[in-house]
């Protein structure tokens, strides 16, 4: 017998977490919420440091590869998303960032009428449980904690932030308030030192619901779409395939990389391409997959003359205080990202706003054993990494389906570093941390650059050394953009797929354009801001 419900969720990441919250705080709403990977109750998702553990593994992570980029000197990209409970949120460096102002002046300006910074401004308030010194330009009651950590990150951050300010960059105490612009500590989302995932602030609360059902290890085939209505969803769930109906809307938030390869599963997408791979075409929508954008970025490595974190990590008697440490106060090194400080500055002053992320990380795992990340095996020598990112890139790629199996990965093609002017971006960016690096805040610390050395130093040299080492700083989006134009999009700017009844999609792939620094914060903001349009449109 099929089930019936009146919304199905594909999902349970940042964006579907919150949608099985808002959504069933109507009782009169009957939800059903499909993830395809497994329960997030694991120690190393709890522990905050812990994402070092998760980064490569494969029970809590899709662990995609893209395709050779030529950009990248023919090398590929580890893309780790989220498969569990949570999602990305469960496995990401937990730095929140709300992204500047102009970034959503520009969504509205972008065919995106209603998603200007003054329309969006009032979710991140909404749903931000703010834990740092209290101001009215930050949410304080709601389900999110977002900590201030500037008394707990490591003593070497102190020295970023000096030769920051002495090379004239301004210091910002909170990049989520008035300003964006200036360097500081990150804000994470961490909660009394646990991770604050979108399944630990949305998704938990909820599960006691008897209008909410949770269906783990659940793969997605397809939606359903009759009479171009999309009715319900067939998925596989212990070793059987199910169906379940949706008698109002079938909403996916399965991501930047898995909602296109649901849509184009379903026979919405390109119509050649589908016929080509054997899926009869339902709706010719060739935007699905496309228009795919990611922050890339850089870290240039240094010796330190002092202890580092690296210093605290490796010895197996300090892992043990610090583990203990942990477990009895839930503080500690093991409490927070190794990303601690950074910030969001210009280039140069012709840049009507910033235009680069500067990260700042006190430990280094460049001897750690290639395909893992772990955080007990971090170097055996002081050392730090000093990285930057653009925030706005302008190359663009693609993704889509190889064939009609859903366990088939998709083909990924970033286009990285395609556009010249992001290149030079780049560049700009590397002088910018030899700048840093050269102030006597940084340089008294500094024993020797080793990545990529000294000898790396004229543009050419520097160009080259980007090709080779720039990466993914994982913040894929823009697979089924949004706008109200149908042939430059994907949704319209209420999520509602163009050319279809009763189908949404809400997560990171609806972003016009990417959001300056990390995206979590800004999605979980695109997932209030459905629901509440979503019961809206219920109640009407």
């Amino acid at each position: 017998m099929t089930e019936a419900f009146d919304y199905i969720i594909v999902g349970a990441g940042s964006a579907g977490c919150v949608l099985a919250n808002r959504l069933t705080a109507d009782h009169r709403n009957r939800v059903l919420l499909l993830e395809a990977g497994g329960s997030d109750a694991r120690f190393w998702i709890t522990v905050p440091i812990g994402y070092g553990k998760t980064f490569y593994d494969r029970r809590v992570n899709w662990s995609y590869e893209t395709e050779i980029e030529p950009g990248l000197a023919g090398r590929s990209s580890y893309w780790p998303r989220g498969k569990v409970l949570g999602g990305s949120s469960s496995i990401n460096a937990m730095v929140y960032v709300r992204g500047n102002p102009a970034d959503y002046d520009d969504w509205a300006a972008m065919d995106c009428a209603g998603w200007g910074w003054s329309e969006v401004e009032p979710y991140f308030r909404k749903m931000e449980s703010w834990r740092g010194e209290p101001s009215e330009l930050r949410g304080s009651n709601g389900p999110l904690s977002v900590s201030d950590t500037s008394r707990e990150i490591h003593p070497l951050c102190d020295h970023y932030l000096q030769a920051a300010q002495e090379a004239g960059l301004k210091r910002n105490p909170d990049y989520n308030g008035a300003s964006m612009e200036g360097v500081g500590p990150y804000q994470i989302t961490v909660r009394d030192g646990r991770r604050a995932s979108a399944s630990q602030a949305y998704l938990r609360p909820a599960m006691g619901r008897k209008n909410l059902t949770v269906v783990t290890n659940a793969l997605v085939e397809k939606v359903l779409i009759e009479e171009q209505r999309a009715s319900g969803v067939r998925y596989r769930h212990g070793g059987r395939v199910r169906e379940a109906r949706a008698n109002v809307e079938v909403i996916i938030s399965a991501g930047a990389v898995n909602s296109p390869q649901v849509l184009q599963l379903s026979g919405i997408g390109e119509a050649e391409k589908l016929r080509d791979l054997g899926i009869p075409p339902i709706l010719d929508a060739p935007q699905v997959g496309k228009n795919l954008q990611d922050h890339l970025g850089i870290d240039y490595h240094y010796r330190a003359n002092r202890p580092t974190l690296n210093s605290q990590l490796r010895p197996w008697w300090s892992q043990l205080l610090l583990g203990a440490r942990y477990l009895l106060t839930r503080g500690g090194p093991l409490a927070l990202s190794v990303n601690q400080a950074g910030g969001f500055v210009r280039s140069d002053a012709g840049r009507s706003r910033p235009n680069m992320q500067l990260y700042f990380s006190p430990l280094t795992f460049d001897t750690a054993p290639t395909g893992t990340r772990p955080v007990t095996r971090v170097d055996p020598y002081p050392a730090f990494r000093l990285g930057v990112s653009p925030c706005r890139p302008l190359s663009r790629g693609w993704l889509s389906i190889r064939s009609p199996d859903p366990t088939d990965a998709p083909e990924i093609r970033p286009g990285y570093l395609s556009v010249e002017e992001d290149v030079e971006e780049m560049l700009s960016g590397v002088r910018l941390i030899r700048r840093l690096a050269a102030m006597p805040g940084l340089s008294e610390v500094i024993a020797e650059e080793m990545q990529p050395g000294p000898i790396v130093s004229g543009d050419d040299q520097l160009r080259e050394d980007i090709h080779k080492r720039a990466w993914s700083v994982f913040h894929p989006c823009g697979t089924c953009r949004m706008g109200s134009d149908p042939s430059r999009s994907v949704v319209d700017p209420s999520f509602r797929v163009h050319g279809l009844r009763g189908m949404r999609v809400v997560d990171a792939s609806v972003f016009p354009t990417v959001t300056s620094g990390n995206i979590n914060g800004p999605v979980i903001m695109v997932a209030e801001r459905a629901s509440n349009m979503i019961l809206a449109d219920r109640n009407r």
